[in-house]
């Protein structure tokens, strides 16, 4: 077994000593790469984020900005690394480094004011600038977007009066939300964000997309009786879950990275299966479609383009950027967390969980998937390895988020619609709820106050009062039981109004 190293700047490192459980930040910061800052420590103020060199959706290789804070460095073996250190120009005979295009703007354009959270917006804003559809023409400063958008899915709007998430040179100012700032203030950023050009052609990390990213490296890496595994296929995975039964498993480790870094946690084995193939497919067949648990929302993102419209609703208002450039839907199912975003879409849209042991697979449909707070069906050596989307989707769909802040925030209360109405009359209702029981649940009792009735105001206003009685909502420091249950009212009305012309039209 080749020893650990991590490519950081260029320059190959060996990751001992440091332990399996070191995060990627601390590991930068002891080699004196100090620009990747600790603000939370669990994945919110993106004052540690680096870009990795992960496999493209339209390169071969994406350069993708992730909190440094979260990621075990041993899940970086045989990876490549990027900080804000990284991205100047080396000067020739000893003439100072040139300043990337965006820490030029970020300057200039007063993006900076203490600066510690600016090395952080540097590799967001470097992630998003490297992207490839970002601009209509990749020589042209000023092409606009043609791209597919990612954030709001729609990313074709140039004018910056009246789409002020999306510059003029393409940028989705999305790419900064998991990035936080107390004194500049977010103008000048924008400013900045918006006034990227284009990558150069002799620019050698735009060179870099076109080659293929490390592969994943078989990793066995232990250290003071604690040890990091990644294995190179899913039955070698499921095998080692069957022996180490004290095992975690990781994905984006967006979850588990909070746990070490708040709540101290320590584990004997680790067991990543991020970048496992099995995990990573994508596949869209005559009768459903089935999303590898490994793939990262961000990639699924981009590979539906706007497909799936419930899902496509869901993204922008999942966490950050940030967290979706590593969280995977696999992981947000595994945690079981009755707050999670993706359950009450996958709820509505009916989905169902593969899940994969050494001796075969089953496939259960989310609805009977949790069992109770953070638990599930899923069995000791089970791994989450797909989830499958039924088709055809139902026409009539809408994600509505409750929470205090509009990006980067966790839910009060999450409601998804998926209605089926024809002739006025609707077909069929489901409807997911996160937030207002011990597990995400099915508003049972208002599909069936919906279904085979008008959809009209009478309907409606009777099957919100039934919605408003749905789950068991407690009070806690984001809600009151109260607000929780009238919000569930709401969003029904809510959904109501903004489809009525639609449907009968």
């Amino acid at each position: 077994m080749v020893a650990a190293r991590i490519t950081v700047n260029g320059k190959e490192t060996p990751i001992s000593p440091a332990a399996p459980h070191t995060t990627a930040l601390d590991f930068l910061r002891e080699r004196g790469l100090t620009g990747t800052k600790e603000g939370c420590a669990e994945g919110e103020c993106g004052a540690c984020s680096v870009l990795v060199a992960r496999p493209g959706v339209n390169k071969p290789t994406d350069w993708v900005a992730v909190n440094a804070c979260l990621v075990p460095v041993a899940t970086l073996d045989g990876q490549e690394v990027i900080t804000s250190e990284g991205l100047a120009t080396a000067g020739e005979s000893g003439a100072p480094a040139a300043l990337h295009p965006v820490q030029e703007e970020m300057a200039v354009r007063g993006g900076s004011q203490c600066g510690y959270c600016t090395p952080g917006f540097i590799c967001s804003m470097a992630s998003e600038y490297y992207r490839p559809d970002r601009c209509a023409h990749p020589d042209s400063a000023d092409g606009p977007d043609t791209g597919t958008g990612t954030g709001t899915g729609t990313g074709t709007d140039t004018d910056t009066d009246t789409d002020t998430e999306h510059g003029p040179n393409g940028f989705d100012l999305h790419a900064l939300s998991g990035n936080l700032c107390r004194c500049t203030g977010y103008r000048p950023i924008r400013d900045a964000a918006f006034a990227v050009g284009a990558p150069t052609a002799n620019d050698p990390l735009a060179q870099r997309r076109e080659q293929s990213p490390p592969e994943p490296v078989c990793t066995e890496y232990t250290r003071d009786d604690s040890t990091f595994l990644r294995p190179g296929t899913l039955a070698e995975a499921l095998q080692l879950l069957r022996e180490r039964t004290d095992a975690v498993v990781v994905a984006g480790s967006t979850d588990w990275g909070v746990e070490v870094n708040i709540r101290s946690r320590r584990a004997n084995c680790v067991i990543a299966v991020d970048r496992l193939p099995e995990l990573r497919e994508m596949r869209v067949e005559s009768d459903r479609i089935e999303i590898g648990a490994a793939q990262t929302l961000t990639e699924i993102e981009r590979r539906l383009d706007g497909s799936v419209p419930l899902l496509a609703g869901l993204f922008p208002q999942f966490a950050s950027r940030l967290i979706r450039n590593s969280a995977t839907l696999g992981g947000n199912l595994g945690t079981g967390s009755p707050i999670g975003d993706s359950p009450p879409v996958l709820l509505a849209l009916e989905a169902s969980v593969v899940l994969a042991d050494a001796d075969g697979e089953r496939e259960v449909p989310l609805c009977d998937y949790f069992t109770g707070y953070r638990q599930s069906v899923r069995r000791p050596g089970e791994l989450i390895r797909a989830v499958r989307i039924p088709l055809p989707l139902s026409p009539v769909t809408a994600f509505h988020k409750i929470a205090k802040r509009r990006f980067d925030d966790i839910s009060s209360v999450a409601v998804a619609f998926a209605l089926d109405i024809e002739d006025g009359i609707v077909r069929k209702a489901r409807i997911g709820l996160g937030g207002v029981a011990a597990t995400p649940i099915r508003a049972l009792a208002t599909e069936a106050a919906l279904e085979g009735k008008p959809w009209a105001a009478k309907t409606v206003e009777a099957a919100a009062r039934v919605l408003q009685a749905q789950g068991t909502p407690m009070d806690d420091h984001r809600a009151s039981a109260g607000y929780r249950s009238a919000m569930l009212g709401q969003s029904l009305l809510k959904l109501y109004a903004q489809t009525t012309e639609a449907v009968s039209s």
